[in-house]
């Protein structure tokens, strides 16, 4: 029997009701990059037309997109201090933190996602804490030929503190991006033992070692400094 899928696309009533996809601004999120001072716009050489922003130039950024109809912000900070762990992260105070506080007080219908990584943390850029011995963990390969690892377990403590302290601060939803195991079950747990039952979490895709993620890297200055996140 000739099959006729064309009857299914012969008028705009039919299209409408069956088609798979219906892409409107209710389906976009806009990334933001928060950088502490006051009165920054730079922009970030490899997104153009994108920019670090302060929080004071990102108040008046978010009036325009909330003019425009998009009801999403997916928000990445920009540290001024990094160490091994990336403890400013999980600060109270932190730049993140900061910059939730003050769009929730007033933009408070605005859905406001946080991403959740240390690579923008770590004085290494890589997306959890390293053990130098390289034992027991997904190793680095390394040209000074140095065996270390990423300690997986060890960085879902923190990334569910990272979240909860996002949470505390106002977001509605947290996404992670670190790429370890199990941690959106961790961060779930911390969540819900804190208090915040209601903030969802946004897992990103797998994604590897995409080339695509490059401009991303260069906008949170997240580069690893040594070996690669293969």
């Amino acid at each position: 029997m000739l099959q006729r899928p064309r009857r299914l696309r012969k008028n705009s009533g039919i299209r409408s009701m069956v088609r798979e996809t219906n892409l409107s601004v209710d389906d976009l999120i806009y990334p933001m990059f928060v950088v502490n001072g006051k009165g920054i716009k730079q922009e970030i050489k490899t997104l153009p037309d994108c920019f670090h922003m302060s929080i004071d130039i990102l108040l008046e950024e978010i009036r325009e997109i909330v003019a425009l109809g998009i009801k999403a912000i997916l928000l990445f900070g920009i540290p001024e201090d990094k160490d091994e762990i990336g403890s400013s992260s999980w600060n109270d105070n932190g730049i993140v933190q900061r910059a939730v506080n003050k769009i929730k007080e007033k933009y408070p219908d605005l859905l406001l996602i946080t991403d959740i990584c240390l690579c923008g943390y770590t004085s290494h850029g890589h997306c959890g804490i390293i053990k130098r011995d390289g034992n027991n963990g997904c190793e680095i390969e390394d040209n000074n030929q140095n065996t270390n690892s990423i300690d997986n377990d060890k960085t879902l403590k923190i990334l569910a503190k990272i979240a909860l302290s996002h949470a505390k601060a106002g977001a509605d939803i947290v996404a992670p991006s670190d790429m370890m195991d199990g941690r959106v079950f961790e961060i779930r747990e911390a969540l819900d033992n804190g208090g915040y039952q209601d903030t969802a979490i946004m897992s990103y895709s797998v994604k590897y070692a995409s080339s695509f993620y490059g401009p991303f890297r260069d906008a949170a200055d997240s580069a690893p400094q040594f070996g690669d996140r293969s």
